[in-house]
């Protein structure tokens, strides 16, 4: 049952709008959810949670049980017979199925007293009001989590972009055990795989491209010693394909409407950081809900995606250029300690001036020199 009021009404039963229907239930709002999907809500992606992710999903109450996904130690860039590996400054990462976490997502929700509306679809938003089922429900705040095509951007005219970009990201499951304890990134001309273990028995294999024809078959041919480890392996699911945009927006908010997730501007996929941009975002979110005022949360925004987009810019290059790419693959392989600070930043454990001197210059310097 759809009560007629509420203070705040999520477009989007994603984990965006999930969590940022948790994160605004904890400050005490009465919160709703409408999605016209039903769980679990699947979607293509590497299923790979850095620690700085997993510590928003605790701050949500939202906890991964061992059996729920696979801890990992930290990174691995395989090329050309180079490998460059880096473990995490402090704690763990977590690969987990997209169902399994949406699953958790959808039980804390449910537990903190949010009200969900499964296969129910919006109509159009009004000033202060959402249309549902032939249903006019008011409300103080209106949320759109409603992903990459997002309807509620185009409704409230927040489609204006600074920039704009897209690649294509294909998933498969495969029945074998992981053998690695690292997230493996194997990277080739215009395309990266990524190799994440999310059970004990269970690796998630992902391919990220810039051509839309292009499939996994086709991309593991080009990686023969990861061919040659999945040969036999029985796959679990099927093939599954999404569109990975780099967006960003002009403005998150427009009076009581504001966008979350992929609906407010992404990083491509290659930097692995979108999920967690989205627990962070519905945190920040929150705090200016409580607080009634959504400019804290549009300039909390611009700063929470200052540090994926400057690891999209810095790894991006590498997807494009064979030269570059072995050069700096090789020096990382060569100089650990200086992909462990690369790494440290990009989960937000290293400060900026530490990574300019600990990990910029060094790596600048080797791969000039190479």
């Amino acid at each position: 049952m759809i009560p007629a009021r509420t203070d705040v009404f999520v477009i989007g039963g994603g984990p965006a709008g999930l969590a940022a229907a948790i994160a605004a239930r904890l400050r005490g709002f009465e919160v709703v959810v409408a999605d016209a999907g039903h769980p679990p809500i699947e979607k293509a992606c590497g299923e790979g949670l850095m620690p700085n992710a997993l510590e928003a999903l605790e701050r949500l109450g939202v906890e991964i049980r061992l059996d729920e996904g696979f801890l990992f130690r930290g990174v691995r860039f395989i090329h050309e017979g180079d490998v460059a590996t880096a473990d995490f400054p402090a704690g763990s990462g977590c690969g987990i199925r997209r169902v399994g976490l949406h699953a958790l997502l959808a039980k804390r929700a449910c537990e903190v007293g949010v009200r969900l509306a499964w296969g129910a679809r919006v109509t159009a938003i009004g000033d202060g009001s959402v249309s549902i089922a032939g249903q006019e429900v008011r409300c103080r705040w209106t949320i759109g989590a409603d992903g990459q095509n997002s309807r509620v951007r185009c409704w409230t005219g927040l489609e204006a972009v600074r920039t704009e970009s897209c690649r294509f990201g294909f998933r498969r499951h495969y029945r074998i055990a992981p053998w690695s304890d690292a997230v493996e990134i194997h990277w080739g001309q215009g395309r990266q795989i990524y190799v994440t273990p999310v059970r004990a028995a269970e690796v998630s294999i992902a391919l990220l491209t810039a051509d839309s024809h292009e499939r996994l078959d086709d991309a593991l041919r080009c990686f023969p010693e990861l061919q040659r480890r999945l040969a036999g392996a029985v796959w679990l699911t099927a093939e599954r394909g999404a569109v990975t945009a780099a967006r960003r927006l002009q403005h998150v908010f427009r009076e009581s409407t504001v966008l979350i997730g992929d609906a407010s501007g992404s990083v491509d996929a290659i930097t692995g950081e979108g999920l967690c941009l989205s627990f962070e975002q519905a945190i920040a979110l929150a705090d200016a809900l409580a607080g009634g005022d959504l400019r804290r949360y549009e300039a909390a925004h611009r700063r929470l995606m200052r540090r994926p987009v400057f690891m999209e810019r810095l790894m991006l290059p590498l997807d494009r250029s064979a030269g570059l790419r072995r050069r700096v693959i090789r020096a990382l392989s060569s100089n650990p300690e200086i992909f462990a600070s690369l790494l440290a930043m990009h989960i937000g454990e290293l400060a900026w001036h530490d990574f300019i001197s600990d990990a910029m210059l060094p790596l600048g310097w080797r791969v000039l020199t190479a």
